[in-house]
């Protein structure tokens, strides 16, 4: 993929106030807002911060109702249940560390919503190739995996996030969580992007219209 000059550079983000915050990874809006998650902190796993998951959710508004939540490099579920409890009709929750996978089965079963949840213990890059079956509903895809992988795995990211914007329908929306390494400006469509730093967090989301012009 060629690179192109960004005509539109991250913006600084407004991060929520956190003086309300609670210790502990919970969920922060929504139906089940307020309900605490099973964590146990590992070098492997980088839940999204509290904040900018508040952020993040805001800039995706009301927009979310209807839609299916997708959460790659899902680790302990955090963004994929903040979806649900933000009105998604339902998430895939996809993790390739099987000791983790079972902290997410154990969170999708404290908060009650199995039903709405399917956990896919994989490769994310590999489950990407084996042409998943996913909800035809609009998705909302949640792209938050290690840091490294933008700079280790580069072309495999660039490759996973294009993908899934051919593959979601119309009117999904697509968030990818990197660090600064990693310029929006690599993938196709980079004005599409809206990009934002909280750092050292750097966020992107980019809609998919009804209609491709």
């Amino acid at each position: 993929m060629a690179k192109r000059k960004n005509k539109s550079p991250a913006r600084q983000g407004r991060l929520p106030d956190s003086r309300s915050r609670s210790p502990g990874l919970r969920i922060i809006g929504g139906t089940l807002r307020g309900r605490k998650l099973r964590y146990a902190p590992q070098r492997r796993v980088r839940p999204m911060k509290d904040r900018v998951r508040e952020a993040v959710f805001n800039l995706v508004g009301p927009s979310i109702h209807g839609k299916h939540a997708i959460d790659l490099f899902a680790g302990t579920g955090a963004i994929g249940l903040e979806a649900i409890s933000r009105g998604a009709t339902g998430a895939t929750l996809v993790e390739c560390h099987y000791p983790t996978a079972g902290v997410l089965r154990e969170n999708i079963a404290a908060l009650g919503v199995e039903s709405l949840c399917q956990v896919v213990v994989a490769d994310t890059f590999a489950w990407l190739e084996q042409e998943p079956h996913l909800c035809m509903l609009p998705w909302v895809v949640l792209v938050s995996p290690p840091y490294d992988f933008f700079v280790s795995r580069q072309e495999d990211m660039l490759r996973l996030i294009e993908t899934m914007y051919q593959k979601a329908p119309p009117e999904s929306i697509l968030v990818v969580e990197s660090d600064r390494r990693f310029d929006f400006v690599l993938l196709d469509r980079p004005d599409a992007w809206d990009v934002r730093d909280y750092p050292p967090a750097r966020v992107g989301i980019c809609r998919k219209p009804d209609v491709e012009t």
